[in-house]
Formats: C-alpha cells, structure tokens, sequence
C-alpha cells in the first residue's frame, strides 16, 4: 500500500484537508499502509458520556445500541460518536505490523494491547457485536481496527486482568493530569468522584495533596457516595447533582470554610455541569474538565458570565506516562484494586 501520513490523514475521506479525528468520515478498509498496524479487536470501551447517551437513545434495549453503534461505524468509518463528539478505545490482539514498522515499535504479532487513542479517530469495522456490558460501557465484538503510526497504545500487564486494564486505560489521562496539577496543601474538588475516572482522580489528589491538603468527593447518589467514602481517600463527601452550581458551589463552601478549592476536576459524564466546577473554585483557581461532555463554550462564557477568573484546562486524554501511572494505581491502592475488580471484571 505505500507509506500513509503518520497521522492518518490518508484516511480522510470528508472533509479533505481535516485530521481523522475532527473529519466526519474516515476510509476504515483494513487492507494496511506500511506505516500502520492492523488489530484483531476483541472489545470495545465506549466513552462514558457516549454510551450514556447511545443507551438513552435506545431506551436501554440492547438490539437497539448495537445498531446505533453499527450504524454510527458505518457512517462514519470509526465510533466517532455525532451527538458527544466521543468515541473510547480498544483491546485486540496485533494481526499484521506494516513493513515500515517491523522492528521499531515493542509490537509482535498476536501480542494484546490497549489502544490510547480515541475511537473517534480509529478506523474500525464491526463484523459483529457479541455481547453488550452495559454497566461498564464495554461491548465485546468481532471486528478489526487500524493504529497510525502516530498512535500510542499499552502492551496489556499480566498482572491484571484484562478487562481491568481497560477499565483504567480508558480513563488514564485523569490520573495523570491530576497528578501534575495538585500542589501540597490544596483544597481539591473531584466532580463525579464515585466513577472510574474520578477515583482514579482521588488516589493521586490524596497523593499529592498530602496531609495538610483537603479531597472533596462530589457524587450524585447515595451509591456512588458510599463507594467514594469506602477509599478512605476523601476528606468530605457531598452529595449534590453536578448540573446544580449554586448547590454544589454552596456544599463545597461549606465544606472549605467559604475559601473554595484550589483545584476542581470534572469526571462526570452529563452535561451542562461547567458551571459547578467554576463556581466550586476559588479566584486564580484551577479547573479540569475531563468530561467528554463539556462544552467549551458554556465554560468560557460562563465563567465570563459570572465574573471568575479562573485557569480552565480542556481534558487531555493524553500526558506521558499516563498509562504506567493509572495502571500502578491498581497495584498501590488495594482498595481501588478491589472496587474496580467487583465493578469491571
């Protein structure tokens, strides 16, 4: 076939001139340049905030999400999800490497990896969908996929299981970023703390926080309240719904003595929630949006709107060592290890 673009752009069907990820359709024939890996795909990880939306789409009937996941793969070339703009990864196993990348990734054939980048930008066709794991957002599949040149992925760890490991690479950037973000001494609020991403967020907030810093859990229900205070990692608990600012700004005000948080991470998977995150941080303050359901616009004009001078960051799927840090959670946190087990395997 030749040598592709390193970052697929020979796949861009329309708009021309676009990378795959903004362009809506992508050329997913899986016959591969030299410059790229073909993947036998076993399971699919969809985005939080998409399969939430596919799944209320389909009035949670199972025949019916996997023909809207169909449907959006035959559209589009990829799982580029059209209503939250998102997509999620994969694990398989390496069919064929291209000439030109035999001998210069760790890759062999028949080795199993966990792809790092999106869905909504990785050609991908869907022979069959097997089975539907509609608590976990994962859907198992027959099917094939293609990496770019450019595209990072994790060789799978043999210390555990599978579907754990996707679980956590799916959401490995929030750890991370967390980590870079919170200073000894500061006053964290973790938006959506009873999910994958959010407690992943926890470990490295206390981490880094230390003892002389405060974690704040947000969660909107008593379940997911319960399963952030079980970590032993939270200061405070709160129970309020996301899309509430002036509520949760009040609880977190409470909860900081009126000075807010010096750092506020948004994991939750609805929308209209950038608001809360805004109003639940101090002046000068931090906030990440790891959402997929964030609008940039709502921020940037609301935070205008109310008069808050604060330092917004757009979720990064992406920063080094993003999977060595998430997956070395589950080894230093038995807690975690055993939450996620009982959610993900």
């Amino acid at each position: 076939m030749g040598k592709g673009c390193p970052y697929g752009t020979h796949r861009v069907i329309e708009p021309k001139g676009l990378l795959p990820q903004p362009a809506w359709k992508i050329d997913n024939s899986m016959e591969i340049y030299d410059n790229e890996v073909l993947i036998d795909v076993e399971v699919l990880n969809i985005d939080s905030a998409s399969f939430t939306q596919i799944e209320e789409e389909a009035g949670g009937d199972e025949a019916r999400i996997a023909e809207i996941m169909l449907g959006i793969v035959k559209e589009r070339g990829k799982h580029h999800n059209p209503n939250t703009g998102s997509g999620g990864m994969l694990i398989g196993k390496v069919e064929k490497i291209g000439a030109d990348l035999q001998g210069v990734r760790d890759l062999a054939v028949g080795q199993r990896l966990a792809t790092l980048v999106s869905l909504s930008l990785t050609p991908l066709r869907i022979d069959k969908i097997k089975k539907i794991h509609k608590d976990i957002d994962q859907v198992e599949i027959d099917g094939k996929a293609v990496l770019f040149e450019s595209g990072i992925y994790a060789v799978l760890p043999e210390d555990l299981p599978q579907t754990l490991s996707l679980a956590v690479l799916d959401v490995a950037g929030a750890a991370a970023q967390t980590a870079k973000l919170v200073k000894p001494g500061d006053k964290v609020v973790i938006i959506g703390a009873g999910g994958k991403s959010g407690l992943l967020c926890l470990h490295e907030a206390r981490k880094r926080a230390g003892v002389t810093g405060q974690v704040i859990g947000i969660a909107p229900r008593e379940a997911s309240k319960k399963r952030a205070e079980s970590t032993g990692l939270c200061d405070a608990v709160l129970m309020a719904d996301a899309a509430d600012a002036l509520d949760v700004m009040r609880k977190v005000e409470d909860a900081t003595g009126g000075a807010l948080a010096d750092v506020t991470i948004n994991c939750v998977n609805i929308q209209n929630t950038e608001l809360s995150s805004i109003l639940a941080t101090r002046d000068g303050g931090i906030v990440y949006y790891f959402s997929m359901a964030t609008s940039f616009t709502s921020a940037a004009l609301g935070a205008e709107g109310v008069g808050k001078d604060v330092n917004m960051i757009i979720g990064n799927g992406y920063t080094r060592d993003h999977a060595a840090i998430s997956l070395n959670i589950m080894r230093e946190s038995p807690v975690l290890r055993k939450i996620f087990e009982e959610l993900y395997t």
